[in-house]
């Protein structure tokens, strides 16, 4: 079956461009964990500087940066534990874990804006959770990681990166946020849905 194109899918161009990076940070004594968790560092601690400023436009219009330092840690994470010897049982589980936290993290915050709808702000990152959680199945039934869309991790960092300058150039929240929001919701409920469909499907194939 098929994935559903994400920006997820540029992720090998991303590496190439980061593959000398990731060579250095490895012959200098660095491991794909300690990358990892620095990317978590970053993302906790931006989202605290939201959650503290929520009416501030600087950790709005700063979020894309950090999205951006974000997404390469996480490539070079990748690259390191693929290239560089790294991989291990305790990586996968601190990758899944800290990709759920960071996210939470960076997006919960959001709810504390005056003017946007918390409780769908929550929803939101809520059904991202679960997202992920439904691609990480896939290895406990016999089949692979699952990254299908239309809303991966990538997808909801870009969304969350543009309503932030949105709302960092002044932009009010209003019925706009919301219908946005709301999109963001059921792209998610999407990818849940694609993604278990995937994962049985591919089980199934591979069942004797």
């Amino acid at each position: 079956m098929r994935a559903l194109a994400t920006i997820y899918d540029l992720k090998p161009r991303f590496q190439a461009l980061l593959r000398p990076l990731s060579d250095a940070l490895a012959r200098a004594g660095l491991s794909a964990n300690d990358v990892t968790l620095g990317a978590l560092l970053l993302s906790v601690g931006h989202g605290a500087w939201l959650a503290l400023m929520p009416a501030s436009p600087w950790p709005l219009l700063l979020l894309p940066v950090t999205l951006f330092l974000r997404m390469a840690f996480n490539a070079i994470d990748g690259l390191m534990a693929k290239e560089h010897g790294q991989a291990s049982a305790q990586g996968a589980v601190l990758n899944e874990l800290s990709d759920v936290i960071a996210d939470a993290a960076l997006y919960l915050p959001f709810a504390l804006i005056q003017g946007l709808d918390a409780p769908l702000v929550v929803l939101v990152v809520v059904a991202g959770v679960i997202a992920e959680m439904a691609g990480a199945l896939g290895p406990l039934i016999g089949a692979p990681r699952r990254y299908d869309g239309p809303l991966g991790k990538s997808d909801r960092a870009f969304a969350f990166g543009l309503l932030a300058v949105l709302l960092g150039v002044g932009l009010s929240p209003g019925l706009w946020s919301r219908l946005y929001l709301a999109a963001l919701l059921l792209l998610s409920a999407l990818t849940v849905l694609n993604r278990a469909r995937a994962i049985v499907a591919q089980a199934k194939a591979k069942a004797p």
